[in-house]
């Protein structure tokens, strides 16, 4: 699908799945009460957007309390960090393991 990266990380939160028992912080929760998830991050351009929904609902999808949720946030810039590049120039991964993988 040309998706480039993505993070994953496990975390743990709750909503439909757990409840809340213990204040704090002027809210409700429990430690013990969250449920395992995992969070997956992936940075697309516009275009992808709706091809990348559609995959994750394909693969996702069992019907069942728990399928998780997408959220889309738009992202207005990317500044890589080592050099200081902005925008696309940022975005592209020459160096990384795309290039790696085609040279061999």
């Amino acid at each position: 699908m040309g998706i480039r990266g993505v993070t994953v990380s496990d975390v743990r939160g709750f909503g439909a799945q757990g409840g809340s028992t213990e204040r704090h912080g002027g809210s409700e929760f429990s430690e013990d009460k969250f449920v395992a998830k995992v969070k997956m991050e992936i940075v697309v351009s516009k275009d992808q957007v709706e091809g990348v929904i559609d995959k994750i609902m394909e693969e996702a999808r069992t019907g069942e309390i728990g399928d998780g949720k997408i959220f889309l946030v738009p992202v207005s810039d990317v500044i890589r960090v080592r050099t200081g590049e902005r925008g696309e120039k940022a975005e592209r991964m020459a160096g990384g393991w795309s290039d790696i993988s085609s040279a061999v």
